[in-house]
C-alpha cells in the first residue's frame, strides 16, 4: 500500500493542454510530410545543421550556470 498522502490536490487546466499537444502533433505530422518530400542528401544536411545548432545551444547553456 501506499502511505504517501497528498499534500495539496493537482490542478488541472481544461482545453489549454490539449491544444498544445494537438498542435505539437499538427506541426510534427507537417514536418514529417515536408520532409518525405525532400532529397536525402539535403534532409541529412538539415539534420546536421539543427543537431550543431543544438550543440552549441547546450553548450551555451551549460557554460552560463
Amino acid at each position: 500500500m501506499n502511505s504517501c498522502t497528498p499534500t495539496a490536490p493537482a490542478v488541472v487546466q481544461k482545453g489549454r493542454p490539449m491544444f498544445v499537444l494537438v498542435a505539437a502533433l499538427l506541426l510534427f505530422g507537417l514536418v514529417l510530410g515536408t520532409v518525405a518530400h525532400l532529397p536525402l542528401a539535403l534532409t541529412l544536411a538539415s539534420a546536421a545543421v539543427v543537431g550543431c545548432w543544438l550543440i552549441g545551444f547546450a553548450v551555451r547553456e551549460r557554460r552560463s550556470h
